[in-house]
């Protein structure tokens, strides 16, 4: 049996997904740092399960997340809209509308941060692959993917948060 309506959310504006009621999954001190990024989980919507899409939008002085890097997931953005800046562990790269990133598993650490007046909005896409963790250069944190896919926090030395 089929739906009943097979077009069901086949195509949607994005503006019109709801934001993530939850802005982080970081624990604090970290969490509040998030408070300007507003996340919209569009791949959830259409029952995708292998790569998350959120359409992303950091109002001025917003970042994106913590400077990291992921062990086995690749990431992608693209940006929409204003000028953030991507920050790596050695550089700082201005970017514009239409610009875009990759960021293969143990690459570069990176995030973007707003540093303007005006909202910036962007795309990212990454994989969610099954025992992924992430590392945090200059935060006393570390993230393991459960086997449940949610994010799990701990220091760099194994203790809870």
């Amino acid at each position: 049996m089929g739906k009943e309506n097979p077009n069901e959310n086949i195509v949607m504006r994005a503006l019109d997904v709801a934001p993530r009621t939850k802005p982080s999954n970081y624990p604090e001190p970290f969490f509040s740092r998030m408070s300007q990024r507003e996340k919209r989980q569009l791949g959830d919507v259409f029952g995708i399960n292998n790569f998350g899409v959120n359409l992303t939008r950091l109002s001025p002085g917003g970042e994106s997340a913590l400077l990291h890097r992921h062990s086995k997931q690749d990431e992608f953005i693209y940006i929409l809209d204003g000028t953030p800046t991507l920050v790596t562990e050695t550089d700082e790269v201005a970017m514009r509308p239409g610009d875009c990133a990759g960021f293969p598993a143990q690459g570069a650490a990176h995030q973007l941060v707003n540093r303007t007046e005006t909202d910036v909005l962007y795309l990212e896409v990454g994989d969610r692959v099954a025992g992924d963790e992430g590392s945090y250069p200059k935060d006393d944190l570390k993230a393991m993917l459960g086997p449940d896919g949610q994010w799990q926090f701990t220091h760099k030395d194994g203790s809870p948060y």
